[in-house]
């Protein structure tokens, strides 16, 4: 099995995909002759021409106005933004058209569509490149939202978005491009869109997280056991819309305690719908209040700062060890 960085991964996704079906084709600003921002669409311009890993304009709306299009003329469209911080230039194309015409259409015609966005911080880049909306996103009734952990469930969900009937909002860690490897089967793969995993079992507290902060999340599960003998248990949802709720819910119940973790804002962040939904159906197996590990109420900040505002480890076991000992 191969050893694959997560962009590494997402390229292969796309290419075998690409080579199976002629009617899936990317595009995006700079995707073609530069190969992306980070790189990701490296080569495919060269194996499967310009027709088909297209260059555009800097120009959102027109990228997904035109993704949409293409969708409903038997395509399967790949389109990247170059950073989700840039989606809201095509906002109204997402919000107004791509989600609605299932229903518009009563089921009549689908809007077969991913769109890809390097998404959240970690990587120290200026304004309106470093957000995380995956919220705003998963608000929106209609859409997939996809977001993956590392490299070899990148491939697999990426595949598997590709050829969902429904606009699937793909959003990519950056942090995690070229983070860390992970073997990656040479054989396709895929993974079901809503469906989440253990990425740690555990016994004594529940943590819920995804894309780049699970990898912190594990590693504070680590401290957590080899220097204070609690044994955690993490979730990883992989996507927020659908939510796996049936794995939060059983897990809850397991252990009673729970911490959610996630870097974008905890206001009207993604973690509270996580806790309602607990509390919904789990309340009585609750032995402790809820505890939320996010990024602060402010823009991420710049450069030196933006460490400081996001989650790490030392703040997710304080939190974790007050769920605990309550």
């Amino acid at each position: 099995m191969p050893q694959m960085t997560m962009v590494k991964s997402l390229n292969l996704a796309m290419a075998e995909a690409m080579r199976e079906d002629s009617n899936v084709l990317v595009l995006g600003q700079d995707v073609g002759q530069d190969e992306g921002v980070f790189r990701v669409t490296e080569g495919l311009l060269h194996e499967f021409g310009a027709d088909r890993c297209i260059d555009t304009p800097l120009a959102e709306a027109a990228i997904i106005g035109a993704a949409i299009g293409l969708g409903f003329t038997g395509y399967l469209p790949i389109a990247e933004l170059q950073f989700d911080g840039f989606s809201f230039q095509a906002f109204h194309q997402i919000e107004n058209h791509a989600r609605r015409f299932r229903n518009r259409t009563r089921s009549r015609y689908n809007c077969p569509l991913v769109i890809r966005m390097p998404y959240g911080g970690g990587i120290r880049a200026i304004e309106h490149h470093s957000e995380a909306p995956e919220a705003t996103y998963g608000h929106l009734v209609g859409l997939k939202v996809v977001i993956p952990s590392g490299p070899r469930n990148a491939r697999a969900l990426l595949r598997e978005s590709i050829y969902d009937p429904d606009p699937v909002i793909f959003f990519e860690p950056k942090a995690l491009y070229r983070a860390f490897r992970e073997d990656v089967p040479e054989e396709p793969e895929t993974m079901p869109i809503g469906k989440g995993v253990i990425a740690r079992p555990g016994k004594d507290v529940t943590i819920i997280s995804y894309g780049a902060m699970l990898r912190m999340t594990l590693e504070a599960a680590e401290e957590l056991e080899d220097e204070h003998n609690i044994d955690a248990e993490v979730l990883d949802l992989l996507s927020i819309a659908p939510l796996d709720n049936e794995l939060i819910q059983e897990s809850v119940r397991k252990t009673g305690r729970v911490v959610v973790v996630h870097e974008a804002p905890k206001h009207c962040g993604f973690g509270g719908e996580i806790i309602a939904r607990i509390v919904e159906d789990s309340l009585l197996f609750l032995e402790a209040p809820i505890k939320r590990v996010t990024g602060y109420d402010t823009i991420i900040p710049y450069f030196s700062n933006e460490l400081t505002y996001l989650p790490d480890t030392d703040r997710v076991v304080q939190a974790t060890l007050e769920t605990v000992e309550f």
